[in-house]
């Protein structure tokens, strides 16, 4: 048997040659350099993340806590029960007042009933019967008749004064009536002030008060916000205002945020401060952010609406470190690929980054550039 030695360099190069060979044979992604156009002089302008919509709840009456639905960070939807006061007291009073509207009920239906009597049977209410039998009659037929002929009585003036007084019976009970249900009212509004109730579906941020606790009008007991849409709300200098409109979209850096939030202006107020003269502008994050609501918030506000300058993006992936410092493979005309040194700037919500220096308008980058790939390598489509 006879064996053939090769030269240890010479069996690393064909195995280096066929590794290559085989990787080059996988589809490599080469991405065009993208443009963006951004005002050329934007300044940074402060202000805070917050809730689209909140809600303070204060205490509208005094009590005793008896009742929270919840914790810090619990959510409820529209319509639920969040802090409950104590009211047997209102609830006792509203008792009274519904007896009070039954009497009156009654008195109404007593002085309806008077009042027919008065008008359909007047001998029963005018004229006084006198004795029983020959006596009564006697009195029926000859003396309350001469009474009314001598003028010592007029039955027509008592009967319309009875029907009077059973007139103003019937309004007083009317009153009385009228009187309780509107106690009645009355309570009840104070019975719903005693329950905190969402208006909307959120989350409770923040709690003052605990089951037990005696509250008084005006007290905070908790704190309600809908965090589903955050807006961040800054005050813009008059100067910088006209430059908004609403529906733009702006950049802004949020505390904890690696890179820039686009932001959409959701509102301007039409008025100023007249203490800073400043304009309070608020702007909607998009969805699915990640942003705490108080955290601090910068964003870009355009200097002029004219002036603009172009951006050169890349994907983030196309950027690579070689000893430290970013770099990027750019595939010229004749598909070679040739390694530079990139300056980079911010990271945008798409994934693309800004390249300040490296690379040119229409220039081709290679996108996620395997291990293999040097500088000078060819690439063959």
């Amino acid at each position: 048997m006879r064996f053939y030695h090769f030269p240890m360099a010479f069996v690393l190069l064909a195995l280096f040659s066929f590794n290559v060979s085989s990787q080059q044979s996988q589809p490599l992604s080469i991405i065009p350099v993208k443009t963006l156009s951004i005002p050329a002089n934007r300044l940074l302008v402060g202000g805070t993340v917050a809730a689209h919509k909140s809600v303070v709840f204060s205490a509208q009456m005094p009590g005793r806590i008896i009742s929270i639905s919840g914790e810090e960070g619990d959510r409820f939807k529209q319509g639920e029960w969040l802090v409950k006061i104590n009211d047997d007291e209102l609830i006792a009073r509203r008792q009274t007042a519904l007896a009070q509207y039954a009497t009156a009920y009654s008195a109404i239906n007593n002085a309806r009933v008077q009042l027919y009597r008065q008008r359909e049977s007047p001998l029963t209410s005018s004229h006084t019967p006198g004795g029983m039998g020959m006596p009564g009659m006697f009195d029926q037929i000859f003396t309350n008749p001469m009474s009314e002929v001598l003028g010592i009585r007029d039955y027509g003036v008592e009967r319309g004064a009875d029907i009077y007084a059973t007139r103003t019976q019937l309004d007083q009970a009317y009153y009385a009536f009228d009187q309780a249900v509107a106690q009645i009212r009355q309570i009840d509004t104070k019975l719903r002030d005693t329950v905190s109730i969402a208006p909307f579906e959120g989350i409770i941020v923040s709690k003052n008060i605990e089951v037990g606790d005696t509250v008084q009008p005006g007290q905070t007991l908790l704190v309600f916000e809908n965090l589903n849409v955050l807006q961040i709300v800054v005050d813009v200098p008059g100067r910088l205002i006209i430059n908004l409109q609403e529906g733009q979209l702006l950049n802004a850096r949020v505390d904890g945020m690696p890179h820039d939030i686009e932001v959409r202006v959701s509102k301007i107020f039409p008025t100023s401060d007249p203490v800073r003269h400043t304009t309070r502008v608020k702007l909607t994050l998009p969805a699915g952010s990640q942003v705490s609501a108080g955290n601090y918030a910068e964003v870009w506000i355009p200097g002029s609406k004219t002036a603009t300058q172009k951006r050169l993006l890349i994907p983030s992936s196309a950027v690579i470190e070689r000893g430290g410092l970013p770099s990027i493979f750019v595939v010229n005309a004749q598909n070679f690929v040739e390694l530079r040194l990139a300056r980079v700037g911010d990271i945008l919500p798409s994934g693309d980054v800004v390249i300040l220096y490296g690379v040119k308008e229409n220039e081709r980058v290679l996108d996620k550039p395997p291990a293999f790939i040097t500088s000078g390598f060819e690439i063959k489509q």
